[in-house]
């Protein structure tokens, strides 16, 4: 065997050096990484959890401590919400034998530690009354130095399908086209529909087995056979939800008498809305004119005459009639005729008092127009003298 020159002697001593360099170095890694294993660690693994909305999701943090851990206990909850524009916020915080959980005003009194000991090692919280804005990323931190943990669980909120409703779109009639739908109020998508027929004998017609499992049911040249009670289902991973609807394929109706019978209605109908509109028009014309009339006073009608200048109008028509008669046409007056003046008037008279008659003289009655008047005398036995 040939003798090795000095160079490659130094290259062999150069590698066993290095070599045992890396062993040393290898014996002191070694028992660090062996007092790491021994030291704090969560023990729940990552995970991925949905829940329905207005649920409680319950978010697992256990952990291990080992007795190197001599440090205080501190346990956080942070959040990442699904929208990157936002920080992480902090939910719930335990430090010094005291919990905080009111710093994040969103989240305030709806996350709760499960356990009354946290020493114990559970870690784990509650998050009650689910909202949409409860979708994001959960991380929980230990520390209890110099042992530190920390895991991440996913949460995603979905919305239960509420409300569905079924019903058809269009005529129900014998040979015609319409649609049978389903359609739910709210639900988290993706959503899952199952169409089933509830009576007749629950038989499908070929053409609608296809579309059982859709929203929308086109039924084409309908017939009897397609009448009965249907019922949909809607379903997502967090829930479901159903709704019925009872089918009716009857024969056409007489469309063109149909018509013509709501024309008549409605021209009748606005026939007697008319007439009652004219006779309350007429009405109103009545009693307002009434009412002009009854408060409508004419400056060209002279006051009423008073009852006393009647009676004495009348006594002097009948003074002057007797006065033109003749002796011969006298016969036959009975003297009730001076009785014939209303004695009504004569005794409403008015209350004021009494004034003796005034004396005018012959000449002053010529000037004022009186007219002589020549008044037959009476025997007692009522004959004229």
């Amino acid at each position: 065997m040939g003798k090795c020159s000095r160079q490659e002697l130094m290259f062999v001593g150069l590698w066993k050096k290095t070599w045992r360099e890396g062993a040393l170095e290898d014996q002191e890694y070694v028992p660090h990484r062996r007092d790491f294993t021994r030291s704090l660690s969560i023990t729940t693994p990552d995970q991925m959890i949905e829940k329905a909305k207005g649920e409680t999701a319950y978010l697992p943090c256990k952990f291990t401590l080992s007795p190197e851990d001599q440090g205080p206990l501190d346990i956080e909850w942070l959040l990442s919400p699904a929208d990157n524009q936002k920080v992480d916020q902090v939910i719930i915080l335990y430090s010094g034998d005291k919990i905080y959980d009111d710093y994040y005003q969103d989240l305030k009194g709806r996350v709760h530690f499960t356990s009354n000991d946290l020493k114990s090692g559970d870690a784990s919280i509650n998050v009650t009354n689910l909202q949409l804005s409860d979708i994001g990323t959960y991380q929980c931190k230990v520390k209890k130095a110099p042992g530190v943990g920390n895991k991440k669980i996913q949460l995603t909120v979905l919305v239960k399908p509420s409300g569905t409703r079924c019903y058809v779109d269009g005529s129900e009639e014998i040979g015609s086209d319409f649609k049978l739908k389903c359609e739910p109020k709210e639900g988290s998508l993706p959503l899952q529909y199952q169409w089933q027929k509830l009576s007749n004998s629950q038989k499908l017609p070929a053409s609608l087995l296809a579309e059982m499992t859709s929203p929308v049911i086109s039924v084409k040249n309908a017939t009897t056979e397609y009448s009965g009670t249907y019922s949909c289902t809607v379903t997502n991973r967090v829930g479901s939800d159903q709704c019925l609807l009872r089918l009716d394929v009857v024969p056409p109706s007489n469309r063109a008498g149909t018509i013509a019978g709501a024309v008549v209605g409605i021209l009748l109908a606005l026939v007697l809305i008319g007439f009652i509109v004219f006779c309350c028009r007429k009405k109103r014309r009545e009693e307002k004119y009434e009412k002009e009339v009854h408060h409508d006073i004419r400056e060209d009608v002279p006051p009423p005459k008073s009852r006393t200048s009647t009676a004495r109008s009348y006594i002097g028509s009948n003074h002057s009639s007797l006065g033109s008669m003749s002796p011969s046409n006298m016969e036959g007056y009975s003297k009730t005729q001076y009785n014939q003046v209303p004695s009504e008037d004569f005794e409403r008279t008015p209350q004021s008092p009494t004034l003796p008659p005034a004396k005018v003289a012959a000449p002053n009655l010529s000037r004022m127009g009186a007219v002589p008047v020549m008044i037959p005398a009476q025997s007692k036995d009522g004959s004229i003298v």
